[in-house]
């Protein structure tokens, strides 16, 4: 409310005021510190040479690196994948490792594996045929690896073993500080139906033709990460908890079936052996084209790929630099098309491959998708550093990788889709295409903290989403707003009010949660959300959240590298809020619990006189003081009188005390409310209050959160006002996730068809 300066500075108030409930009297009597407000000393760790307490790399810091050399064959008769990769290994830490941890993320999917066993529910109310088939009639798929050598650069065989998803190989001579070490491996596993078995790769069979559709991820031993923080991160992988991997350089060779179109994770080295003459032509366009994609294979080529299933083999050969892993998708049944991107100062080529059954949806969007996404997520990070981006079109799985992310969303039979699912796979290519920021480049701990890449990356989806149609108005663009399913602060409303029981703090691992959705994607996205609109606002906001993302841009950032870097990017103390929204399971719930009405007295009324005695305090040393007193502590016709005429005392008091000039600057207020601010939920959060007026105008006041830090249950605001309150709504735009807004209003909503009673409201 805008005050100017009025004569509330002539109003002195003694102030005696309990900030602490009873509960938190006896926690400080115990010295405990529970203020809201606290610095997060005792969560977070000690800064020190890795990671500075401004949230940057420190000077100490140092990152593993694992080099790559694979030849892969893919059996499509037989659905099985072979290979075998020599790792360089590079030991970068100022430790000496006696051992090295490999991942074996397939292992999960062993028909013994000890992650079929880990949930106890019990019976359910009801089975999908499918699902009853699965658990109860079907052989469990074994699909983990089956090791045939590890073997030293000597082509000696290295003792190892393996724990479930993780083999430790134990080194003859330990591996010194600066020294690298090479090792083969040579494997083969089966690979699941992921339609039918589930999984974040697999195949799709096409019965009508018979083909597959592969999307290949996870299918090679890779190494796990070595830090300052865990030592080895070398945590079980039991399904939801993805994945940890250090950067490194790839050269990889993928053999599969000649008529197989296939991309991957790096820069294509043999394209003249792999294209023919007509789609390394369609491809030069391309790389040329920046407003609309162009057909590398078509619709009716891949149709008619489709009818033959070729003995011959074909070897693809890539290349990528400091990724952080590799993947690919090979069918015969891809649709291929490409377009230019202007990133920065370089070209990027948005990339789609789908099966005829995803059109005509993903001809008119993916890659239209794609190249908007790249142009949001640089602006607002850093310029997209690789040379591609590649939407694969699978069935129900959304799955990122470097460069290549696997994506959802297929029309009915005839060719028909509901907004519903059009909505749904450009949603999941924003997101998807989105992770090559986080996690894949910024590269944090996904094992460890799922919201770190799903959550950071779910909230530049939003933000993107809303920016569809902006670059490529001519397409099939603009859409309408798009109706972003997260995000919004009243989306996450719902899952923070649930049952205690059934929640966890984000701060959580991801096997350890009850719901993985709202609580490392819907809940860290809102915060971010909510940093951005209410708390922190865009220009602070983005200048930090950039700041993160280049200093952490080919690193290993922990959650206190982001806290920490939000902070010292914008001068905004946000420990309140990271211990509140991360740290805890408490909601929002601020609530209108009275208004008060004050008039102008020269004689302490009830309540002071009740003060003066308590404190001891004399007559004659409260001269000469301005009071205000409640109208319920006086007679009952002071409510029936004009305001301004119960502010009798205080026009003659300046009249006494001002001259003329002083008094022109002087406004006297009619009206003296005082709102009382409760808090039934436990996060601290701005109060955003909208005052309406008898002459139909509204403003809005925004108090800060540190409103709260000495009384965590109400708070009071005095409001001097020229005109008379009729309304005040708390959180109008709903942009604080308040779980319940029957509190915020006054009057109550159902009483304002009721004038008598709405204005009975006021005491007085």
């Amino acid at each position: 409310m805008t005050h100017k300066k009025t004569i509330s500075f002539l109003i002195t108030f003694l102030i005696f005021f309990n900030g602490f409930s009873q509960e938190a009297k006896d926690r400080n009597q115990e010295n405990i510190n529970v203020n809201k407000f606290r610095q997060l000393y005792q969560e977070f760790s000690t800064p020190n040479m890795y990671r500075t307490a401004s949230g940057a790399p420190g000077p100490a810091y140092y990152q593993q690196q694992a080099d790559y050399k694979m030849d892969i064959e893919l059996d499509d008769e037989n659905k099985k994948i072979y290979g075998n990769e020599t790792i360089t290994y590079k030991n970068n830490s100022p430790d000496v490792l006696d051992y090295l941890w490999v991942q074996l993320d397939q292992n999960v999917r062993k028909k013994d594996s000890p992650s079929l066993e880990i949930n106890g529910n019990g019976a359910s109310p009801y089975y999908l045929p499918s699902g009853f088939t699965k658990e109860f009639l079907s052989e469990p798929f074994d699909g983990g690896f089956n090791i045939e050598y590890v073997l030293d650069e000597n082509k000696k065989p290295l003792k190892y073993i393996v724990n479930q998803t993780m083999m430790r190989i134990d080194l003859p001579t330990p591996l010194k500080s600066g020294e690298s070490v090479s090792f083969s491996i040579k494997w083969w596993y089966n690979i699941q139906d992921h339609v039918n078995q589930d999984g974040r790769s697999g195949y799709e069979t096409f019965e009508k033709d018979g083909n597959r559709l592969y999307i290949i991820a996870q299918f090679f031993p890779r190494m796990a990460v070595y830090n300052e923080v865990e030592g080895w991160q070398n945590y079980q992988f039991w399904g939801d908890g993805e994945f940890a991997l250090p950067f490194g350089n790839y050269d990889v060779k993928i053999t599969v079936p000649s008529d197989h179109i296939l991309d991957a994770t790096g820069e294509l080295q043999n394209r003249k052996n792999v294209f023919s003459k007509e789609m390394l032509k369609r491809f030069n366009k391309a790389k040329k084209t920046y407003d609309k994609p162009v057909m590398i294979v078509t619709q009716a080529e891949a149709e008619e790929a489709e009818k033959g299933f070729s003995k011959k083999k074909k070897t693809w050969h890539f290349v990528a630099e400091n990724v952080r892993d590799f993947a690919f998708a090979t069918s015969r049944k891809f649709i291929w098309d490409m377009m230019a991107v202007k990133i920065g100062n370089k070209d990027v080529m948005a990339v789609s491959m789908y099966p005829k059954e995803g059109n005509p949806l993903w001809e008119d969007y993916s890659t239209v998708v794609v190249a908007e996404t790249l142009k949001t997520y640089s602006d607002y990070t850093f310029d997209y550093p690789y040379h591609k981006a590649i939407s694969v079109h699978a069935k129900q799985i959304g799955m990122e990788y470097p460069m290549i992310c696997f994506n959802f969303g297929r029309p009915n039979i005839d060719g028909s889709y509901s907004d519903r699912v059009k909505f749904g796979m450009i949603g999941v290519i924003v997101h998807e295409i989105g992770h090559n920021w986080f996690p894949m480049i910024v590269n944090n701990d996904e094992r460890q903290w799922a919201w770190m890449d799903e959550g950071i990356n779910t909230f530049v989806q939003y933000v993107a989403e809303q920016k569809l149609g902006e670059d490529f108005p001519d397409m099939i663009y603009p859409l309408e707003k798009f109706p972003s399913d997260r995000g919004p602060a009243e989306m996450i409303t719902n899952y923070m009010s649930v049952d205690q029981n059934f929640l966890a703090p984000i701060m959580s691992n991801p096997e350890n949660v009850y719901s993985l959705g709202p609580n490392a994607y819907g809940k860290p996205a809102t915060a971010l959300n909510i940093l951005r609109e209410t708390i922190m606002g865009r220009e602070l906001f983005d200048h930090a959240f950039k700041t993160y993302s280049k200093r952490w841009k080919f690193k290993h950032p922990s959650p206190e590298d982001f806290f920490r870097t939000m902070e010292d990017a914008s001068a905004v103390d946000l420990d309140w809020f990271w211990r509140g929204w991360f740290y805890t399971t408490d909601y929002v719930d601020i609530g209108i619990k009275e208004v008060n009405q004050y008039f102008v007295s020269s004689e302490p009324g009830v309540k002071m006189k009740e003060l003066m005695e308590e404190q001891g305090i004399p007559r004659n040393r409260l001269r000469p003081l301005v009071f205000l007193e409640n109208f319920d502590n006086d007679t009952e016709n002071l409510k029936e009188n004009d305001p301004l005429e119960n502010s009798k005392l205080l026009n003659n008091y300046i009249k006494e005390n001002f001259s003329e000039s002083e008094i022109t600057n002087l406004q006297v207020p009619k009206y003296f409310y005082e709102i009382v601010f409760d808090k039934p939920g436990g996060l601290v959060m701005p109060i955003i209050v909208d005052y309406e007026y008898e002459d139909g105008t509204i403003e809005r006041v925004k108090y800060p959160v540190q409103i709260w830090r000495k009384n965590d249950k109400e708070v009071r605001k005095l409001v001097p006002s020229n005109k008379k309150i009729i309304g005040i709504s708390l959180d109008p735009d709903l942009e604080t996730a308040d779980i319940d807004t029957s509190n915020n209003s006054w009057p109550k909503k159902q009483d304002e068809s009721d004038f008598d009673k709405f204005k009975s409201q006021v005491k007085g």
